[in-house]
């Protein structure tokens, strides 16, 4: 059986990633606690206009797979669990696999306080 880290030292930090599946005007900030907790930010830009997300919950990981407890989605009660497997990671850069539709994400360490950049920036 194998042990179950709740907060592995490697992905502790802050965490920015651009594009998702369909749409490359997409980016996020993830914050991963060493106490298991984890806060988010996704930001779409439509039209040049940032439309924001902001997710907070818990996570953990088992091995290779990280499963991250979506508990609220901008204030508001939820109950989400997603699944990844991590295909790679440096200490700087990290690649992993959303479970449910096979995406690859890949996302980059910044400093906790690194602000999430315009629309402009990225389009």
């Amino acid at each position: 059986m194998r042990q179950v880290v709740l907060a592995a030292p490697f992905l502790i930090g802050s965490w920015f990633g651009t594009g998702q599946p369909d749409d490359k005007a997409t980016m996020w900030i993830a914050h991963m606690g060493a106490d298991g907790a984890f806060a988010a930010q996704f930001r779409s830009c439509v039209k040049g206009q940032p439309l924001d997300e902001f997710e907070t919950g818990s996570w953990r990981l088992d091995g290779d797979t990280e499963t991250i407890n979506v508990r609220t989605v901008n204030g508001t009660s939820s109950s989400q669990d997603d699944t990844y497997k991590i295909l790679s990671h440096d200490g700087q850069k990290q690649v992993y696999r959303y479970l449910r539709d096979g995406y690859v994400f890949t996302s980059n360490r910044v400093d906790d306080k690194f602000e999430m950049p315009s629309c402009e920036a990225i389009s």
